[in-house]
C-alpha cells in the first residue's frame, strides 16, 4: 500500500491497540538503480534485528514468537523493492502483516509496542497531500490532480478547456474596429476564455479545496489574475510554457521550487504561531508538557521535528527521558517506552489537533516538540 491511500479510518484502525508485541519496522529505500540494489539486504538485516528483539523480550511467549517469526519471513519475501519509493513501513502482529511504501524518507527502526508506529505514515501523507495543477496557455487549459509525482490529468469540471474558434467575418470586423491584430493574450476572445477558466476553478476549489498550483507563461498568469481569483487562491506557480499537455511527471518537476516555497511559508507560519502562543502563555514545549496537553485534549496544534525520538520512562503522570546515567542506575523493572513521540502524535490527532512536522533543529529551543494550547 502507498501512503496516498491513507485515510482517517485507515489511520484509526492502524492506531488501535494490539496484543503485545505489535512490531513496526521502518527503513529508507531508493527509487532507482544502483542505489536500490542494497535495499533487499537492508530489509533482511532489519527483519533479523526484529526477530532478535522479539526473542530477547521475556514478555513474548513461544507461540507468539514463532508466529511473528513466520510473518517477518513473509515480509522479506513479499516486499516489492523494485518499485519502492523513499521509505518502507512494515507492521506485523500475530494476525496480520502490512507493507506501506512512502514517498518520504524514514529512519531505520524496529519498535515493539502495544500499537503500530504510524507517525511515519502520517508525516509521509502530510508531505504527499493531494494538490491541483492548472496549466494554462492562450488557447488551452488543462487540470491535473494527484500527490507527490503521481499527477493525472482530470477530465472533469469542464477540463480540458479550449478557445472556441471565432467566425471569420467576426475576426475581420474586430480587426477593422481595433485597427490592428492584437497578440493572443490581449484579444477579447482570450480574455473571455480565461474568465471561463476562473469560473470553473472557483467552483472546483469550493467543492475540493486542495492546494492549487499554476503553470504557464507570465502573460497567461497575468491574464488569469486580471480575469478572476485563481491566482489569489493558488499555493504557488511556475512561469514556463510548453507543459499544457503534461506529462504529469514533467509538471511535478517544474513545480519543485513552488513546493519548497510553500513548505517554507508553512514553517514560518508555524514558528509565528508558536511565538504568539508563548507570548500569550498558551505554549507547551518539550515532551512532558506536550504529552500532558495531548492527553487532556488541550493541544490545538502539535509541531515536532521530523526525526525526533526519545526513549522515556513513565514516572507517575510524567515522562522521564532515558539517559546513560538512568540506564546504568536501572529502571526497577519498568519498561522503557521507545515510541513516545509517535504516541503523542497519534493522541493529538485522535483528539482533533493539527500535527505539523518541521525540519530537524527547527525546534531546538523548544525541546524538539511543542504545542499551541486551545485554552
Amino acid at each position: 500500500m502507498y501512503s496516498s491511500e491513507l485515510t482517517a479510518q485507515v489511520l484509526a484502525d492502524l492506531r488501535a491497540p494490539r496484543t503485545y508485541p505489535a512490531v513496526s519496522l521502518t527503513m529508507p529505500t531508493h527509487r532507482r538503480e544502483p542505489d536500490n540494489i542494497q535495499d533487499p539486504v537492508r530489509l533482511r538485516t532489519l527483519v533479523t534485528e526484529a526477530k532478535r528483539q522479539v526473542d530477547a523480550d521475556p514478555a513474548v511467549d513461544r507461540a507468539v514468537r514463532l508466529e511473528l517469526h513466520r510473518r517477518l519471513d513473509l515480509i522479506a519475501g513479499e516486499a516489492d523493492l523494485r518499485h519502492a519509493l523513499d521509505g518502507l513501513v512494515v507492521f506485523v502482529s500475530t494476525d496480520e502483516h502490512q507493507l506501506w511504501y512512502v514517498a518520504h524518507q524514514v529512519p531505520e527502526r524496529v519498535v515493539l509496542s502495544d500499537s503500530y508506529l504510524t507517525r511515519n505514515l502520517v508525516a509521509a501523507h502530510a508531505h504527499a497531500e493531494p494538490y491541483w495543477v492548472l496549466c494554462v496557455a492562450a488557447d488551452r487549459a488543462t487540470l491535473w490532480h494527484g500527490s507527490d509525482e503521481n499527477l493525472r490529468e482530470s477530465r472533469d469540471h469542464g477540463f480540458p478547456m479550449t478557445v472556441e474558434p471565432w467566425a471569420e467575418e467576426n475576426d475581420v470586423q474586430r480587426k477593422e474596429r481595433v485597427g490592428d491584430v492584437p497578440n493572443s493574450f490581449s484579444s477579447e476572445q482570450t480574455r473571455s476564455f480565461f474568465r471561463a477558466v476562473n469560473t470553473a476553478m472557483a467552483e472546483l476549489l469550493h467543492a475540493s479545496p486542495d492546494p492549487l498550483y499554476l503553470v504557464g507563461l507570465a502573460e497567461a498568469l497575468t491574464l488569469l489574475e486580471e480575469t478572476g481569483d485563481s491566482v489569489k487562491r493558488s499555493a504557488g506557480h511556475t512561469l514556463t510554457g510548453g507543459l499544457v499537455n503534461g506529462p504529469g511527471r514533467a509538471l511535478h518537476e517544474a513545480l519543485h521550487a513552488a513546493f519548497d516555497e510553500r513548505s517554507a511559508r508553512i514553517e514560518r507560519d508555524v514558528a509565528d504561531r508558536l511565538d504568539r502562543a508563548a507570548g500569550r502563555g498558551v505554549l507547551a514545549a518539550g515532551l512532558d508538557e506536550v504529552w500532558r496537553s495531548a492527553l487532556d485534549a488541550r493541544a490545538g496544534l502539535v509541531t515536532v521535528e521530523e526525526h525526533y525520538q526519545q526513549d522515556v520512562l513513565m514516572t507517575g503522570e510524567h515522562l522521564e527521558p532515558v539517559t546513560e546515567e538512568l540506564t546504568a542506575a536501572g529502571t526497577n523493572g519498568a519498561r522503557i517506552r521507545t515510541d513516545i513521540v509517535d504516541e503523542i502524535v497519534e493522541k493529538a490527532l485522535a483528539k482533533g489537533a493539527d500535527v505539523v512536522f518541521v525540519p530537524d533543529d527547527a525546534l531546538a529551543d523548544r525541546g524538539r516538540i511543542a504545542a499551541v494550547l486551545r485554552h
